[in-house]
């Protein structure tokens, strides 16, 4: 059995790798300031990323998750600003829980980037569980969901609802809802409180308690999988510093309180990847054994991502913490990783919940 990636996907990976230096480099992050170019949402499209996992009958490629994860670890890497997450989880729910009308209407859109998503599934973030939904569905959607993922720039909104005990999921367009941006940590990851008074959705279709479940798994897998390659980023950061800094006549790499505290960088990252790429194999190909793999892999990357942002600002000593230096920003992104969609606690509990403990 073949452990590694494709040449197909290795070339990806390359492809991701050279758009995030070229055109999306953390300069341009940087001036975004929440927002994102058009222009490099519409190459992203261009370039098939926003198309991998529709399928081919809806104009996507056909590919799987983890084809997805090259892309969502690469991009991960220069703390893209690009909403590929929620989009491709928009992409996952309109395919597993609607019909072939909706599937028909919207996965092309989705696959071209005509439209951009954000997506709601719970109320609180911290919370979750069906009960964790209650915008009530219905013909008209009247309430509100406090925390939507990438909605002050979205064209629709992907929002569970919850109808007596059955759970739906609704798509509106985002102009005609209420929205108010919430203050984050990091302003490449922006969410808002999205206010609705009598809405009518575009589209509205039934989710399972098992669909909730598998949805917020397959985010939990791609918010891993973008931390690998922020975490990686930080790790080479720090590691570059660490050899040029100089104190007592020596690079501070020389030194083996550094030099440990490096090493235990490269052995959680190497850790919690390991977890991620099963369970993003895991999505398509052993749906069974997702959930248990998605929770060691979110609660492993949950912590270990949180030391290494620590630890690659502290390394860098106080200029790590002033504006100008990268390393705050990968710290920022690791605060944002920790909670987004379960956090350690709450994963290490399932985990063993699902291991018989």
């Amino acid at each position: 059995m073949d452990f590694g990636f494709s040449e197909e996907q290795n070339l990806l990976r390359e492809q991701v790798s050279r758009f995030m230096t070229d055109a999306c480099p953390l300069s341009v992050v940087r001036a975004q300031n929440g927002g994102f170019p058009d222009e490099l949402w519409r190459q992203a499209a261009d370039l098939g990323w926003l198309a991998l996992i529709v399928p081919e009958a809806h104009g996507g490629l056909g590919l799987k998750w983890i084809d997805l994860a090259v892309v969502l670890e690469e991009s991960g890497r220069g703390l893209s600003p690009l909403p590929i997450l929620s989009q491709a989880l928009a992409a996952t729910a309109i395919g597993r829980c609607s019909g072939d009308d909706v599937k028909s209407e919207w996965l092309p859109q989705i696959a071209t980037g005509d439209v951009v998503f954000g997506v709601g599934l719970y109320d609180d973030p911290t919370w979750i569980d069906p009960k964790g939904v209650g915008l009530e569905g219905g013909e008209t959607l009247t309430g509100a969901k406090p925390f939507v993922s990438d909605a002050t720039r979205a064209t629709h909104l992907l929002l569970a609802t919850r109808n007596r005990e059955r759970l739906g999921l609704a798509i509106v367009d985002a102009g005609d809802v209420t929205l108010k941006a919430q203050p984050g940590i990091d302003r490449t990851k922006p969410f808002a409180s999205v206010s609705l008074d009598r809405v009518k959705p575009l589209a509205a279709f039934a989710m399972s308690t098992a669909d909730l479940a598998y949805l917020t798994d397959c985010g939990a897998v791609a918010v891993t999988l973008e931390a690998i390659g922020a975490a990686e980023a930080t790790m080479a950061l720090t590691t570059e510093y660490a050899k040029t800094r100089i104190q007592f006549d020596n690079p501070i790499g020389k030194y083996q309180g550094v030099k440990h505290r490096l090493a235990d960088m490269f052995i959680d990252i190497e850790s919690f990847k390991s977890l991620a790429y099963y369970a993003a194999w895991a999505v398509d190909d052993a749906p069974e054994e997702l959930p248990r793999a998605a929770s060691l892999a979110k609660a492993y990357a949950a912590d270990a991502f949180a030391r290494i942002g620590i630890d690659g600002v502290g390394l860098h000593g106080a200029i790590g913490f002033t504006a100008e230096y990268d390393a705050q920003l990968y710290l920022k992104r690791s605060k944002w990783v920790r909670s987004a969609f379960g956090d350690a606690d709450y994963h290490y509990q399932r985990a063993a919940a699902l291991g018989g403990l």
